[in-house]
């Protein structure tokens, strides 16, 4: 009887401890892994203050069978490296820039009266318009050149609020994709409501291009509304129209500057100009935007930062507007850029002249390239 007990509660301790090992097993195998998530906050750049923005004014039209002159950038002669900071592994370090301080398409020697140049420097093919009173100015023929290292591609989800200019209110979705191997690009954005039954698409953009010095370089861009027909705007590079941009939907063009966007690659060009060097944010970025039926500068200025609230937590991000510009575009522009996520663009927001206000946020991101 002795040794049959001491047998039992040898064998009740035996099964006690198997059973424990593997409760303890099981749990190591089950639970989540304990993460603590963290984002790193840049230091903000010093302001820059710019110079007065100058449209680009629509060419002349063309004459019968006349051949199109090309655009060839202005040669400027780059000022000496200025101080300036850097992000590196989550600490800002002085680094040496190699770029002009953030400022205009237009120096001070473009303000200044133009000199005797070759006829095939004097061509008209791109126009600034000028205060009243003031010097002409020689033509803008190359843009403002950033720094740019654009973001690997990704799909992004995203939630849809929109609000009337009489109040109303609408919820829907949008997918925005962005794809580059390096030397070509193709960017897209589908955003819609929900109705009781079905799904409106507010607006459907598609583009496709190279990638150049300048980073992102469109070559067509197509728009199409609700309601509306679809339009296309052409980023002419080569062939008989080279050096402007043309449109389906009228007949007028513009000159091409280098650095010219549409709106599905505004968003992604200021995040590879972000992405490059942060202090470029410290001045206003002027970009030539071709839409619809006219091409016009974009002036992007830097708010601040600021943390938004999304289906992915919260985010710290960096706030760029433009504003309207009275005579050229009626609307604002706020996009909000994510400096711990690649500067993509985590929420677009639209305001209409005429209150409306449309507001895209992401909810998911799926990184598919490098």
């Amino acid at each position: 009887m002795l040794l049959f007990c001491v047998a039992t509660a040898v064998l009740h301790g035996l099964a006690l401890d198997w059973a424990a090992s593997r409760l303890a097993a099981s749990a190591t195998v089950d639970a989540p892994p304990s993460l603590v998530a963290a984002q790193v906050r840049l230091t903000l750049p010093p302001r820059t203050a710019s110079m007065p923005l100058a449209d680009v004014v629509a060419l002349p039209p063309e004459a019968p069978d006349a051949p199109a002159v090309p655009l060839a950038p202005r040669q400027r002669t780059a000022p000496p490296p200025v101080p300036a900071t850097a992000a590196t592994g989550g600490a800002i370090t002085p680094v040496a820039a190699d770029l002009p301080p953030p400022a205009l398409a237009l120096d001070a020697a473009d303000l200044a009266p133009a000199a005797p140049t070759p006829a095939a420097d004097a061509t008209p093919a791109a126009q600034v318009a000028a205060a009243p009173g003031a010097a002409p100015a020689p033509a803008p023929q190359g843009g403002r050149r950033y720094k740019v290292q654009l973001p690997p591609s990704a799909t992004f989800e995203m939630d849809v609020a929109r609000v009337d200019a009489d109040g109303t209110k609408w919820t829907g979705a949008a997918a925005m994709a962005w794809h580059t191997d390096g030397s070509t690009y193709r960017s897209s954005v589908e955003a819609g409501v929900s109705l009781l039954v079905t799904r409106l698409n507010l607006l459907v953009l598609r583009s496709e291009g190279t990638i150049d010095d300048y980073g992102i370089a469109p070559d067509r861009a197509a728009e199409k509304r609700a309601r509306r027909a679809e339009t296309a705007t052409h980023f002419n590079r080569s062939g008989e129209r080279a050096g402007t941009i043309s449109f389906s939907a009228s007949d007028r063009s513009f000159p091409l500057l280098a650095g010219a966007q549409d709106k599905a690659t505004v968003p992604f060009q200021l995040a590879g100009i972000g992405r490059a060097d942060i202090n470029q944010f410290g001045g206003d970025i002027d970009i030539q935007v071709g839409e619809d039926k006219a091409a016009s500068l974009f002036r992007f200025q830097l708010v601040g930062e600021e943390e938004l609230n999304t289906r992915m937590g919260k985010l710290v991000t960096w706030h760029l507007t433009r504003p309207p510009m009275p005579g050229t575009y009626s609307s604002r522009l706020d996009i909000w850029l994510a400096p711990g996520m690649q500067w993509y663009p985590v929420q677009i927001r639209n305001t209409e002249a005429s209150g409306a206000l449309t507001t895209q946020t992401v909810s998911h991101i799926k990184i598919t390239g490098q």
